[in-house]
């Protein structure tokens, strides 16, 4: 299946363009081109996942759209700006007001509760105290954590503290969600919980992008794009969403009759 490609015009693109991207790092005296020439835009509103095998460029294409790292060369637009012209301070002035990431290992601080790691990003960009935990609140709310926030991380379960991580990564209401294998710690259950949470997301406007090696995991989202070996190999675009929710169902009911 051909991929959609980027245009400098093309108002589909209006999230980021990458066009022809590369990038090459040293091992000792080894290069390694992790990216041989990607070219991809995600408009908004799209829910897209990035699968691939570990070693197929899905987790440096992540880093250079999530503004972590530069290319070695072709050009990003973020949000119509060109990544590669900011100064580091731009850059992460960038990140931190419009992207918002999701990890696998949740990146809690455990001495915190749930509120004050919400809560956390709004402490960095100067908001005073009672509107941050204000909107960490609602945040925490929208994830169905609202009679949780005061629990630190060791008193949540592993779904519950990837729920407070995702309201972290709201909290700022970026214009981009990225998602780093937010489902490898999980047993199965939670995953499909965590799907759920993050289709409800998209379907109230979010963009997200979603980084995984599962296909199972990649199957809730209905743009699903395939790296091998530092290229895209495959683009499917599906009219709709593969529903979480029907997975949680099922799985209930299971455990019911067992």
């Amino acid at each position: 299946m051909q991929v959609r490609q980027c245009a400098q015009q093309d108002v589909f693109c209006p999230v980021f363009e990458a066009c022809n991207l590369v990038k090459s790092y040293h091992v000792g005296n080894v290069p390694i081109q992790a990216l041989k020439g990607v070219s991809l835009c995600v408009q908004r509103g799209e829910f897209v996942a990035i699968l691939g095998a570990s070693g197929s460029g899905k987790s440096t294409f992540m880093n250079l759209v999530g503004c972590l790292d530069r290319p070695t060369s072709g050009s990003y637009l973020f949000l119509d700006q060109t990544v590669q012209s900011l100064s580091s301070d731009r850059l992460a002035a960038l990140r931190n007001k419009h992207i918002g990431f999701v990890f696998q290992h949740f990146h809690l601080l455990p001495r915190l509760t749930a509120l004050e790691n919400v809560a956390l990003p709004l402490l960095y960009a100067g908001y005073p105290r009672a509107q941050r935990n204000e909107m960490a609140r609602q945040v925490l709310q929208l994830v169905g954590l609202s009679e949780r926030i005061q629990h630190i991380p060791a008193q949540l379960s592993g779904g519950q503290q990837q729920r407070v991580a995702i309201a972290r990564a709201l909290v700022n209401t970026p214009d981009l969600i990225l998602a780093d294998e937010p489902t490898g710690n999980l047993d199965s259950y939670t995953r499909s919980e965590i799907m759920a949470l993050l289709q409800s997301l998209h379907q109230r406007g979010l963009t997200i992008m979603l980084v995984t090696h599962d296909p199972e995991v990649a199957v809730y989202a209905p743009h699903r794009i395939y790296f091998r070996d530092g290229f895209i190999v495959e683009e499917q675009l599906f009219a709709q969403q593969y529903a979480a929710e029907d997975t949680i169902h099922v799985a209930s009911e299971h455990s019911e009759r067992t």
